[in-house]
């Protein structure tokens, strides 16, 4: 079965560009296109797609508000929404992401890592493209850094091991791999984490490892 995905992106040249790309895929499909952030939401709650790429800085809502809108906390049946934009500045990276997006992307970056992040999405996984990646990674070396919340039960140090992995951007598959556990080994501790921070998915896991410093 095809995953289904919306477009949500002001550019009509950059929707062409990622429609040739996802259509492309054996297993995706583009059922939607949205100029506007308005018209991403309506969409959204009309076709239900498995996946929503959108752009950031779009009229009547912008990226950030429309993560917000479909796949905040707050939401009862939310949507995976990668983010796909030209800017890669800090403050919309952290906001996206608490705001529950599932990926953030660079438009810059190759057609495969598109196609990959979309995968990311469907597999419960999150991509970040690598040059942010690296960028957050070396502010956490950063004197005096503000920390989050502590979690209502504290991690293990097993649980905060793989907390630091999934900052660092790792699959399931790599962190078994380094932790020499199975996969569904880290499937099990990563739901353990996910219920002690009180977060959705494994990128609210890497959220608070960047704030608390943990992922150096």
């Amino acid at each position: 079965m095809s995953t289904r995905i919306l477009l949500a992106d002001d550019q009509e040249a950059v929707r062409i560009g990622f429609r040739l790309i996802l259509d492309s895929q054996p297993d995706m499909e583009v059922v939607g296109e949205a100029e506007d952030g308005r018209q991403a939401v309506e969409l959204a709650g009309r076709l239900r797609p498995d996946v929503v790429l959108a752009d950031i800085r779009m009229p009547r809502l912008d990226g950030l508000e429309v993560t917000r809108l479909l796949a905040g906390p707050d939401v009862p049946d939310p949507l995976r929404v990668v983010v796909v934009t030209t800017f890669d500045l800090d403050e919309y990276v952290h906001t996206a992401l608490r705001n529950g997006a599932c990926g953030f992307l660079l438009k810059r970056s190759s057609p495969a890592l598109l196609v990959e992040a979309v995968r990311a999405a469907m597999a419960g996984d999150a991509m970040v493209s690598p040059s942010v990646t690296v960028r957050l990674l070396r502010q956490l070396r950063a004197p005096e850094p503000p920390r989050a919340e502590p979690p209502a039960e504290a991690l293990t140090e097993r649980e905060a091991e793989i907390a630091r992995f999934v900052a660092k951007g790792l699959t399931n598959a790599e962190i078994g791999a380094e932790l020499f556990i199975s996969p569904g080994t880290v499937k099990t501790h990563l739901a353990h984490v996910q219920r002690k921070l009180g977060v959705r998915n494994r990128v609210g896991i890497a959220a608070w490892a960047w704030d608390n410093r943990t992922a150096s």
